[in-house]
């Protein structure tokens, strides 16, 4: 097995660098945007040829949802064009592919939690990309595997929980959105699914769902992330999504049902909190 890891500088990519390298060393390559350009067929051909992958995981997203309404073309280039250019080569060269996805594919008009063949219908520019990038792959490479994850965040990059925290220390009183429900995703936590499904016995192909579990508002997360940090200096209020309006437009509700995934693989998924809990203690060190 020689596994490809596009995106490692991300949140994602670095854990699951930390994960394979502490597991499985020695048999992953890890790329990103300064290292090959996704984006030209011919970069990504070339690389692809020399490199005798059996396995690419591709992290990489262009993931800034409200600078994506501004941004239409790069966010197309890199969640859509990219993944196809990926997809293009792989039957040629035996590739087997695991690509990220978000919940962000629905409309959040529901409220039960959405499983992998419910109707997809994206409110933004952000979720149509990605979208259409899960239709070129399966397309192209119908022996590929997406996990739709949400909410992701983990002590690396730019994620709600840094943001949270770092907004505690310079103000007194947050508003956050309480009427956007979902579920928090440790990064770490995505990592060890993408383990589990590398070196499953079976490959098993097609849409899986992952996330934490449980549910949570964006205003109960920032409720949680405070007090598992011990910050007592910062009250969070709700508010309602009109209260604080953005670029683009979210789903009111994207919970996912994980239970393809669990019954697949035989695996269980930790409670949001719990996770939170432990990227908090990574985070204070």
């Amino acid at each position: 097995m020689k596994i490809l890891v596009t995106g490692s500088n991300g949140q994602l990519g670095r854990e699951l660098r930390d994960r394979l390298e502490a597991s499985h060393p020695g048999i992953t390559t890890y790329i990103d945007k300064d290292d090959l350009d996704l984006t030209r067929r011919d970069e990504v051909d070339a690389f692809l040829r020399q490199g005798e992958f059996s396995h690419v995981v591709n992290c990489a997203g262009y993931t800034a949802v409200d600078r994506a309404e501004e941004e239409k073309l790069l966010c197309a280039a890199v969640n859509t064009d990219a993944v196809t250019n990926i997809a293009h080569i792989a039957d040629e060269l035996g590739l087997r592919i695991i690509h990220i996805s978000t919940d962000y594919v629905f409309d959040g008009r529901t409220y039960r939690p959405y499983s992998e063949s419910d109707k997809v219908n994206p409110l933004s520019q952000y979720g149509t990309t990605k979208r259409k990038g899960e239709t070129a792959l399966l397309g192209l490479a119908p022996e590929s595997i997406i996990i739709r994850t949400g909410w992701l965040y983990s002590p690396y990059g730019n994620n709600f929980v840094r943001t949270i925290l770092r907004l505690a220390s310079e103000r007194p009183v947050l508003k956050i959105v309480a009427d956007q429900i979902g579920t928090p995703t440790y990064a770490a936590d995505l990592a060890q699914a993408i383990e589990t499904i590398l070196f499953a016995q079976q490959w098993v192909p097609g849409i899986v769902n992952y996330a934490g579990e449980g549910v949570a508002s964006w205003y109960d997360f920032a409720v949680a992330i405070l007090r598992l940090a011990g910050v007592n200096s910062c009250k969070v209020l709700p508010i309602p999504s009109e209260d604080y309006p953005t670029a683009a437009k979210r789903p009111h509700y994207s919970v996912l049902d994980k239970t393809r995934y669990k019954v697949t693989y035989g695996v269980d998924i930790p409670h949001w909190e719990e996770s939170l809990a432990r990227c908090i203690k990574r985070i204070n060190g």
